[in-house]
């Protein structure tokens, strides 16, 4: 059998016989750094396992709280057409069973959702609504609308009523909301009951039907039980409806009355520009007598199932929204005049828009995870490198005594195999006591380095040590062999800068957000995706750190090097010493990358989490306008102006500004109906509002003045382009002229509106159409007060509660402690990487501080020598690394998709967090001042013979 030389026998191949002494005395010897690279590992196996598993409960609650700030957005909603009621005789026959047949549809409306749809929503609630009537009492615009409520899952239908004159309607189709009657009673039929089926004439005398009314519109519109509301509808018809009683809501908050909000007080501009809308409530007697009292299609039949946001996950989300989609995609068309259920909701794009908010984060905290476990396999590597130096000569020794290679190498995998494994089964069983389901993923790059880093340079340390490789003596091949080396790195420096542009590219093309789905298509979960292009685009900042950081390398000894001919020609030995054993240390490549990588990245975390708060901060003054809102209801909004004035002499109050503030307004751009929000306002008051406030002034108000052909000036704002300056528009009313606009500049951004209308209040008075305040903008710091003892009904919005909420929501708080948490991780790791560089050039560099203490140097001098050497790397990674870190935030923040969680409508702009960033700074240097009073301690003990005479350190 043949033997290749220190090696195998050729030809067959033989288990590594271990020493398990060696194995033992070595981990015994060095337990102080394998006990300092478990603790490495286990520290960041924790944050690596909690990340995924919190990331995934905060998705869950993202869907919950996204769901419920959607309100009817969400709402699921099905409609078909009646059946006709066309008699023998050509009249309508009245269908006293139109209650039930509700029921029915409501009943076929649920089962066709289905059971894994079914379970996210709450019980249906069916209304028939008639269309809008004018309340023809020659006051302003107010209209009124018949409905008719039934919630699902209960035995009673209609409204329940309490009280002594109410009765209960048990038909068992259903219940609706509970009422108790005031004044009068529940609406009745108005026929008997031998007539129930009578066939009415079409051309007859308007038809009776009898509704109830709630406290609030009864008082408004002044009217008692027995009275007659003066209505009718667009084409002039005269309506018979009588008032049987005014009733009080048992639960004003029942989701049943969300359908029709109007049913229990007043609802301004549902209409239009300064209309009111009020309600009147059927009850299954009077259903069929509405139905006569229109016309056969009028009476618009839905059934609304609304989200019941507890029910709902993020992996119920994905078969939720599927089911929704094709339920839309199967309804039946509007025009089509069969019963075919025509199915309309927003729900999908609601959870889209969740979706894609919960994308948005968990890339965004891919981003820093990546960089801290891009430090900590840097930092592993550095106490690999410490380790195997202290070790070198056990292991020439080994090697030389015969030790081969591969046995060497299986002894070290042993070693670091169990402090590793145990290391990150102890973090992972921490993550699982803090949250459960753990994950593993994204551990097994530091698993791996601690477990491979250590042998690997092991083995090439002792094979170094004993190879027979002789120096060549031609000066020609020694410049070649030096040559080849300097290629190599240039290979792998040119490997690192090309993969740092590529994901600065790929980062910017295609976003950090993960790929959108097909609409109700299978989405992944949230376990920290990493972006439409895959680990390249989170990887960008660890990689742009690394490329900065080889440049860094490149310049620091030819630094290092002028200073210390500098320092040669100056009359300083101290200086002369500390600069030459810094220049002699430069080379070393890991310590650098370790200090210079954790400081960029923590300062990248830091400027992050400043941003996004600024851009929460910025958001809410947005969403509110002012430090606070009031939003004052229709039966009180003439009062509204006389509030601001004296909301404007409270004490601790800069500014109140009073404006009338519609949504959903007609205006008429290109041909094409638009809603925009429509803002009544004095112009120079709102601006100098503005003006008081961090939000954007806008210029454009001082031309809100008349533009002397007739046209009102405005100013509008569109988010789709729909609306632009110089635009003719015109304003649409009810029973009015329309009011002609001219866009004369970009208006402010009102609220979270993405389509606004601005308009100067005395100028669009002069043309015809006074306003009605109904918004009181109130700034200063008494803001709160002042609207909080206002004694009106309105609500109020504070922006720090605004704030507050929004700094609160899932995702947003998730985010911000993980950018704290990676800034904390990242400067203790780059703190203990510059212990582990320190370490490493300890023995060399007090072996000769020693001798030169021979030569009469004092320990004071020799604890200034050392903090020379290791200051140079210390200040460039302080001041390159917190600068590195600022650009990256500058090149990436744009792409992160950041609007998405602080609720702006662009990207916040960047903030540098300059405490912060010198916190950073700071911590090194003081580290330093640290680290040299330790090792020169460390090292007193050590006497002048023992060194001169053993010849090291």
């Amino acid at each position: 059998m043949r033997w290749r030389a220190g090696l195998w026998p050729v030809g067959r191949w033989w288990p590594p016989a271990l020493h398990w002494p060696s194995v033992r005395g070595r981990a015994r010897a060095d337990i102080g750094s394998l006990l300092l690279a478990a603790a490495v590992v286990a520290a960041v196996t924790l944050l690596a396992g909690v990340v995924p598993p919190l990331l995934r409960a905060t998705a869950d609650e993202a869907v919950q709280d996204g769901v419920r700030r959607a309100g009817g957005d969400g709402d699921v909603l099905v409609e078909a057409r009646m059946e006709r009621d066309d008699g023998p005789n050509g009249g309508r026959v009245r269908a006293p069973r139109l209650a039930e047949e509700v029921g029915d549809f409501r009943d076929r409306a649920t089962d066709e959702l289905g059971p894994g749809l079914r379970a996210a929503l709450r019980p249906p609630v069916a209304t028939v609504i008639s269309p809008t009537l004018k309340i023809t009492d020659g006051s302003v615009l107010r209209t009124f609308q018949l409905a008719y409520l039934a919630k699902g899952g209960g035995a009673d239908g209609g409204p329940h009523v309490n009280g002594a004159d109410g009765g209960s309607h048990r038909n068992g189709i259903g219940s609706g909301p509970q009422v108790t009657w005031i004044a009068g009673g529940p609406p009745r039929s108005v026929v008997r009951e031998a007539d129930n089926h009578a066939e009415v004439p079409v051309t007859g005398a308007p038809w009776p039907v009898q509704v109830g009314l709630s406290e609030a519109d009864a008082d408004a519109l002044k009217l008692r039980p027995g009275a007659r509301i003066p209505l009718k509808d667009d084409a002039g018809a005269v309506k018979k409806v009588l008032v049987s009683g005014i009733f009080r809501a048992t639960d004003s908050t029942d989701p049943a009355w969300r359908t029709a909000p109007a049913l229990l007080r007043p609802v301004s501009g549902a209409d239009g520009v300064g209309s009111t809308r009020f309600a009147g409530l059927l009850s299954p007697d009077s259903l069929p007598d509405a139905r006569l009292a229109f016309d056969q299609d009028a009476l618009r039949r839905v059934v609304r199932f609304t989200p019941d946001p507890n029910r709902i996950t993020w992996d119920s989300a994905q078969v939720v929204s599927a089911k929704v989609v094709a339920l839309k995609a199967t309804s039946g068309s509007s025009g089509a005049l069969d019963g075919s259920l025509k199915w309309e909701t927003g729900l999908d794009g609601v959870l889209r828009n969740i979706r894609t908010q919960v994308g948005a984060a968990s890339a965004q905290a891919s981003v820093l995870l990546t960089g801290v476990l891009a430090v900590a396999v840097l930092v592993l590597l550095l106490a690999a490198d410490l380790l195997v130096r202290r070790r070198a000569p056990a292991l020439e020794a080994a090697r030389q005594r015969g030790a081969a290679l591969p046995t060497l190498g299986a002894e070290l995998l042993v070693e670091s195999a169990v402090v590793a494994l145990t290391a990150a089964a102890a973090g992972l069983a921490l993550s699982r006591a803090v949250v459960p389901g753990a994950s593993w993923e994204w551990v097994v790059p530091v698993v791996l380095t601690a477990v491979v880093a250590g042998p690997v340079f092991g083995t090439l340390a002792a094979a170094r040590a004993t190879r027979d490789r002789r120096v060549p003596a031609n000066r020609t091949a020694r410049r070649w062999a030096r040559h080849t080396v300097q290629l190599r790195r240039a290979a792998l420096e040119a490997a690192v800068l090309i993969a740092a542009v590529a994901a600065f590219v790929a980062l910017h093309q295609r976003g950090i957000l993960p790929a959108a789905p097909a609409p109700g298509g299978d989405v992944a979960g949230p376990g920290l995706g990493l972006g439409d292009g895959g680990p390249l685009p989170a990887s960008a900042p660890v990689l742009g750190v690394l490329a900065g950081t080889l440049v860094l390398l490149r310049l620091l000894p030819a630094g290092l090097g002028l200073v210390l001919k500098r320092a040669l020609r100056s009359r300083r030995p101290l200086a002369v010493f500390g600069t030459a054993r810094a220049v002699a240390t430069s080379a070393r490549a890991l310590p650098l990358l370790v200090l210079v990588t954790s400081a960029a990245l923590a300062s990248f975390a830091f400027t992050l989490d400043a941003t996004a708060g600024d851009g929460l901060a910025e958001g809410a003054w947005r969403t509110v306008g002012a430090d606070a809102r009031l939003d004052v209801v229709p039966a009180a909004a003439a009062s509204t102006p006389a509030l601001s004035r004296r909301i404007a002499a409270a004490p601790g109050v800069r500014q109140a500004v009073a404006a009338q503030v519609t949504d959903r307004a007609r205006v008429v751009a290109d041909s094409l109906v638009v809603a925009p929000r429509l803002v009544i306002v004095d112009a120079s008051a709102f601006r100098r509002l503005l003006a008081a406030t961090p939000l954007p002034d806008a210029p454009a108000l001082a031309r809100l003045g008349a533009t002397g052909h007739g046209d009102v000036p405005a100013l509008v704002r569109s988010g789709d382009g729909g609306l632009r300056p110089g635009m003719r528009l015109e304003l649409l009313r009810d029973g009015a002229p329309a009011i002609r606009l001219t866009a004369v500049g970009t208006a402010p951004a009102i609220g979270d509106a993405g389509d606004v209308v601005l308009v100067d209040a005395a100028t669009l008075q002069a043309a015809g159409m006074p306003s009605v305040p109904n918004t009181v903008w109130v700034t200063g710091p008494g803001a709160a007060r002042a609207v909080a003892a206002s004694g009106v009904d309105a609500h109020t919005v504070l922006r720090e509660d605004v704030l507050r909420a929004r700094r609160a929501a899932p995702l947003t708080s998730g985010l911000l402690a993980l950018a704290w948490v990676s800034a904390a991780t990242l400067l203790a790791l780059g703190l203990l990487g510059l212990a582990l560089g320190a370490s490493a050039s300890a023995p060399e560099r007090w072996q000769t501080l020693t001798r030169l203490r021979t030569l009469g140097l004092r320990p004071r001098d020799a604890r200034w020598i050392a903090a020379g050497e290791l200051l140079p790397p210390v200040m460039v990674a302080a001041v390159v690394g917190p600068l590195l870190g600022v650009l990256l935030a500058r090149l990436m923040l744009g792409s992160l998709a950041l609007r998405l969680l602080t609720g702006q409508a662009a990207d916040p702009a960047l903030v540098l967090p300059w405490w912060r960033l010198g916190l950073v700074a700071m911590a090194l240097l003081v580290a330093v001042a640290v680290v040299v009073p330790i090792e020169s301690a460390l090292r007193r003990r050590r006497r002048l013979s023992e060194v001169l005479r053993a010849g090291d350190g």
